[in-house]
């Protein structure tokens, strides 16, 4: 492990990464509590420019921006982090199963997974938050469901060449059952290629979800997430460019710091580069 540290942390886009996801956590963990109400109206004080009162401005409400900002880092990472736990759990076990089994299985559950992949992911989620309602958790639940065919394709692949390899092999000999080697000696060493995709995957879901909200399926007004936000003020861009460029620098740093240390635990992890 210390190695892998060292490897991680001689890559500056990895270290930079991490640094911004930290910081993006430490904001979603306890900026709520210093901030005022993300949902305070006052049309008084409506498109302020920033200032000492409302460091980010104000938005067409007079709702502090920077408070709506915060608020909404918890929100957004919550939706990226619950659509990569949802999307792996079920991907992880398609991709398991298929490749450890075979046969009828493998057939049966890849041509699954390319019904998903033959429709352009933002749609097919667009088409699952429709049918389900346009809200946070049907949000989570549809870009969960268009994300675990690459999950499943990514650990049948590793399955498929771990399954003949001596380790398996003398697992076989020693009697050891179909279950016991799926769970016990494939799924450990299948992670690590998960790992590393899940950390690009969560950056891909927020950026997903964004999107869904700012055509209107997924958070809705006035739940301060990032991509409803840019929708609520898009007409005000001319006057009022703050309020609509503070959430989508959010989202580009987070979707950047997700993507940096990806390559940062792609590099660590690859035994190529050892």
């Amino acid at each position: 492990m210390p190695r892998l540290l060292r490897r991680f942390l001689r890559n500056p886009g990895a270290v930079l990464g991490l640094a911004l996801l930290l910081v993006l956590l430490l904001v979603a963990a306890l900026g709520p509590a210093l901030v005022g109400d993300p949902l305070e109206q006052n049309i008084g004080e409506r498109l302020r420019p920033p200032g000492p009162a409302h460091p980010l401005g104000t938005d067409q409400l007079g709702r502090d921006v920077l408070a709506r900002v915060v608020h909404g880092a918890r929100i957004s990472l919550g939706v990226g982090f619950g659509v990569v736990l949802l999307a792996s759990a079920l991907g992880v076990a398609v991709g398991l199963l298929a490749g450890g089994l075979g046969g009828f299985w493998d057939n049966l559950l890849m041509r699954l997974t390319d019904v998903f992949f033959a429709f352009p992911s933002l749609i097919l989620a667009m088409a699952i938050a429709a049918a389900l309602g346009p809200n946070l958790t049907n949000t989570v639940l549809a870009v969960a469901l268009v994300t675990w065919p690459i999950y499943a394709r990514l650990v049948r692949a590793q399955v498929l060449a771990l399954r003949e390899r001596e380790f398996v092999e003398a697992a076989r000999a020693l009697g050891a059952g179909q279950g016991r080697i799926l769970l016990k000696h494939l799924l450990p060493n299948s992670l690590t290629p998960v790992l590393v995709q899940a950390s690009y995957e969560v950056g891909s879901a927020i950026l997903t979800a964004a999107g869904l909200s700012f055509i209107g399926f997924g958070a809705q007004p006035p739940t301060p997430e990032w991509g409803a936000m840019v929708a609520e003020t898009r007409n005000y861009m001319a006057e009022a460019p703050w309020a609509a460029t503070a959430p989508a620098v959010a989202i580009l740093l987070t979707v950047l710091a997700f993507n940096l240390l990806g390559d940062g635990l792609r590099d660590a992890l690859d035994p190529r580069g050892r």
